[in-house]
């Protein structure tokens, strides 16, 4: 018998983003989008995280619209709005949630984002049965998606995010391109990465030929800082040309003198809804201590936002319509309160729905860089990281000036 509409006909389908920004978040949008839409569904699209259920709504029809994915970031915006009370905002918001979800006549929610933004969404799922599903993005690449990675025949618990591999290549093309002038002065160039507590994205610097770096993982104590300062003279004694890159995770917990603790460098005292403070400044600090230490001339240099911005890399534009095609077949099973994920580390070629997988939203948490894909004694990433990280980006090319010019010594 002929079906006259498509399976979903006369049910809505929408799309948030929350937290922060990535690369891919518009290619994500656009892959669930276009999925949805096949499937017969009416898709909206929610502005500004959860902030956009909130009042009387600010909610868009993207069904049959252009839409850009390779454009990097949000085109919905994004907030850090957490509905649930908090000790920055007790009021309980929720209520304006789930009246919104019924003006809107919203079916089916996919959230796009990290462990806050999810996690409203798995609370949602819980207590008031809302059907949703969680999309990662975070390009810190800590969102713990149960990723296996063989290296060497043994199996590493990795983690593969949407957003992370366009971020890690434009941290590699950073450090590759920093490592000129750092030559030029014969400095010590302390470059600061993104990474509030894991220190995934910090090896996009090393890929592309950062030499030494530190990372939450492992906080610098006053013993460890001792030892760091003297790794870094060896380091920069043996190099050819008497400079260096350090990469630095801007949460890596320091020891200070002055206060006699060891904490991580804050921008700002203000905390976001989620209880998040921000974190910066790191790098200056580690650069001072090495010119007052060491006596070498050090300068400090912050990726910034560099990391977050631009457009969607290829790898990303694939990894994104890989685990929108895995929402399909939850959509088709309506099983709800899931994450899609893959389910091992993929070269390009192998990014299919066949190497995805699902894991409950109530799983979703942090996970921080396994200590095998890190050498804690000489401060650099380890051949099991750079194997991980070489499913994902290509082998970086570095500029390199060959020359050895003769010294000229004069005549007596």
């Amino acid at each position: 018998m002929r079906c006259e509409h498509k399976l979903f006909h006369g049910k809505t389908l929408a799309i948030l983003t929350g937290g922060g920004d990535t690369p891919a978040i518009n290619s994500s949008i656009e892959a669930i989008r276009n999925r949805a839409s096949f499937l017969g569904y009416k898709v909206y699209g929610i502005r500004h995280g959860w902030k956009g259920l909130l009042g009387n709504g600010d909610v868009l029809d993207l069904t049959n619209q252009p839409y850009d994915g390779f454009y990097g970031g949000t085109a919905l915006r994004s907030s850090r709005t957490n509905p649930f009370p908090s000790n920055k905002n007790p009021e309980d918001r929720v209520p304006q949630v789930l009246r919104n979800l019924e003006r809107y006549k919203i079916d089916v929610i996919v959230t796009i984002g990290g462990d806050d933004t999810n996690g409203v969404a798995k609370a949602l799922y819980e207590k008031y049965n809302i059907p949703v599903i969680g999309f990662p993005k975070t390009i810190d690449n800590d969102l713990r998606t149960r990723t296996m990675h063989n290296f060497n025949g043994k199996e590493i618990e990795a983690v593969l995010c949407p957003g992370f591999p366009s971020a890690a290549k434009g941290v590699m093309e950073y450090a590759g391109r920093i490592r000129t002038t750092a030559e030029s002065h014969s400095r010590i160039i302390v470059l600061e990465v993104m990474g509030r507590d894991a220190g995934w994205l910090n090896g996009g610097a090393s890929f592309g030929g950062a030499e030494m770096a530190l990372i939450p993982e492992f906080e610098i104590t006053k013993e460890r800082k001792d030892f760091f300062l003297e790794c870094v003279k060896e380091e920069y004694l043996r190099s050819p040309k008497k400079s260096l890159v350090i990469s630095v995770s801007e949460g890596v917990r320091w020891y200070d003198a002055v206060t006699d603790k060891t904490d991580v460098v804050y921008a700002s005292s203000e905390v976001d809804e989620f209880g998040h403070p921000r974190f910066g400044g790191i790098s200056g600090i580690v650069a001072s201590e090495i010119s007052n230490k060491l006596g070498i001339q050090a300068r400090a240099e912050s990726t910034g936002y560099y990391a977050r911005s631009g457009e969607c890399r290829l790898y990303d534009r694939r990894l994104t319509t890989t685990l929108a095609d895995k929402v399909v077949d939850l959509l088709l099973r309506e099983d709800y309160g899931q994450m899609p994920v893959l389910k091992k580390t993929c070269k390009y070629q192998e990014l299919e729905e066949f190497n995805t997988t699902s894991i409950d939203m109530g799983e979703i948490c942090n996970h921080p860089l396994p200590g095998v894909y890190y050498d804690i004694n000489k401060f650099r990433f380890s051949d099991a990281y750079m194997d991980f990280m070489s499913y994902i980006l290509e082998k970086p090319h570095f500029l390199k000036f060959d020359y050895d010019f003769p010294v000229v010594i004069p005549e007596d």
